[in-house]
C-alpha cells in the first residue's frame, strides 16, 4: 500500500460554512470515457467550533439501511442545528453501490478489505486511501452503517474494535450504549477484515469508531431502518454535535464479543444449505448446526455441520447455496463485567 498524494478531489470546502451538497471525483479512465470520473455523493454541513463526525454508508453497495438512513440525515438537518461538523457520504462504494454489490463492479474491490487503501491504486483503493489520508484526519467520530448484504443475515447490532487502552476501550462501549442496538459487541475482526476495515484505520488515526450490522440478505430492514437513524441522533447528541435535536431513550444494550475461530461455522462441501438454528437464538458447543444436502447425488448423505462453541446466533448464511468456506453462521457471547463509565457517553 502507497501513502502518496491522493487524485481524488472535490469541490466542497470542508472549512466553509453551512450546508454543501456535491461529490468526491474519483478519477477513472474508461473505453468510453478517457478523462471522466466516478461520483461519490458528498455532504458537509458545518456551522461553527466543534467536533467532526464522519457518517458512512454504502461502503458495501448491497447493505441499504445506512445509506437511506444517511440520506435521509442529510437531507433534514439544517445547519443551525449542527455545532461542529458532519461529513457524510451515504454511497461511498459508488459503482458497488449503482450495482447493488458487495464489491466494485469496476475492479472486483471489497472496500473494506482495503484500507489504508492506495492513492495510485485501484479505483476502490483510491477511495479507501482518500477516507484514511484525508477524511478520518478530520474526524473525532466515524460511524460506518452496515448489513449483512446478499450472504448474511444479522441481528441488528453495533460493534467496535477492542480500546487500545481502558480509556479508549471504555469510552468505545459507552459510544455503543448511546447508539443502544439490542446486541453491542466487541470485536478484533477475526473472521472478517482484521486491520483492512474503515473502523481500524479510523482506530489507528485516533477517531472513535462504531460500525452497525442492521440486517441483511440485501434487503431493507424497516427495523434496521429506524435503529440506524435513531441510534445516530443519540450519538450525534450525546457527542454534542445535535445539541439539540430531539432523540428517542436509549434502551440499555446487550454487551458482548465475539471470540475467535471457534465463534464461526462453516461450510466444508458445495451443497445447498439447510440450517438448524435461527437468528438470535441460543446454542450450546456441539448442537447440530445445518445440513448441507446434494441435490446432484441424490443418494449421499447430507453433510452435518455443528456448532464449535456455545452462544448466541448473531449472523446465518442468507442464501441457501453453499459453496466451500462460506460462513453459516457467527456466534457471540456475552461480554461479562463492563466498566461503569461504559453506561455514560
Amino acid at each position: 500500500m502507497m501513502a502518496g498524494e491522493t487524485r481524488i478531489w472535490t469541490p466542497i470546502d470542508y472549512n466553509a460554512e453551512g450546508k454543501q451538497s456535491d461529490c468526491l471525483r474519483l478519477p477513472y479512465s474508461s473505453d468510453l470515457s478517457a478523462y471522466g470520473w466516478i461520483p461519490i455523493p458528498l455532504v458537509c454541513i458545518k456551522n461553527g467550533a466543534g467536533p467532526t463526525a464522519l457518517l458512512v454508508a454504502g461502503n458495501h453497495g448491497d447493505e441499504y439501511e445506512g445509506q437511506i438512513a444517511l440520506a435521509n440525515l442529510a437531507r433534514t438537518i439544517r445547519p443551525d442545528q449542527v455545532a461542529g461538523r458532519l461529513i457524510i457520504l451515504p454511497a461511498l462504494n459508488f459503482p458497488a453501490v449503482a450495482a447493488g454489490r458487495r464489491v466494485s463492479p469496476v475492479d472486483e474491490g471489497n472496500l473494506n478489505r482495503l484500507f489504508p487503501g492506495d492513492a495510485s491504486g485501484s479505483p476502490t483503493e483510491m477511495i479507501a486511501h482518500y477516507v484514511s489520508e484525508i477524511l478520518i484526519p478530520m474526524a473525532d467520530l466515524v460511524v460506518d452503517l452496515h448489513s449483512g448484504g446478499r450472504s448474511l443475515d444479522y441481528v441488528a447490532s453495533a460493534l467496535v474494535r477492542p480500546g487500545q487502552t481502558p480509556e479508549e476501550h471504555a469510552s468505545l462501549l459507552a459510544l455503543m450504549q448511546s447508539f443502544a442496538a439490542p446486541v453491542s459487541f466487541v470485536s478484533d475482526g477475526t473472521g472478517g477484515g482484521g486491520l483492512m476495515t474503515l473502523a481500524a484505520a479510523a482506530q489507528l488515526r485516533g477517531a472513535l469508531a462504531l460500525t452497525t450490522e442492521l440486517g441483511g440478505g440485501a434487503t431493507l430492514s424497516r427495523e434496521g431502518l429506524a435503529l440506524a437513524e435513531a441510534g445516530l441522533k443519540r450519538v450525534l447528541k450525546d457527542h454534542g454535535l445535535l445539541p439539540n435535536v430531539a432523540v428517542e431513550a436509549a434502551p440499555q444494550t446487550r454487551f458482548m464479543t465475539v471470540k475467535g475461530h471457534s465463534a464461526f461455522v462453516y461450510a466444508h462441501e458445495r451443497g445447498v444449505f439447510e440450517p438448524a438454528a435461527e437468528l438470535g437464538e441460543e446454542v450450546e458447543s456441539g448442537q447440530v448446526a445445518g445440513h448441507i444436502h446434494f441435490p446432484d447425488l441424490p443418494t449421499r448423505d447430507p453433510e452435518t455441520v455443528v456448532f464449535q462453541s456455545s452462544g448466541l446466533i448473531a449472523a446465518r448464511r442468507f442464501p441457501s447455496l453453499t459453496n466451500r468456506g462460506d460462513c453459516l453462521f457467527k456466534l457471540m457471547v456475552d461480554l461479562g463485567a463492563v466498566p461503569e463509565n461504559a453506561h455514560h457517553a
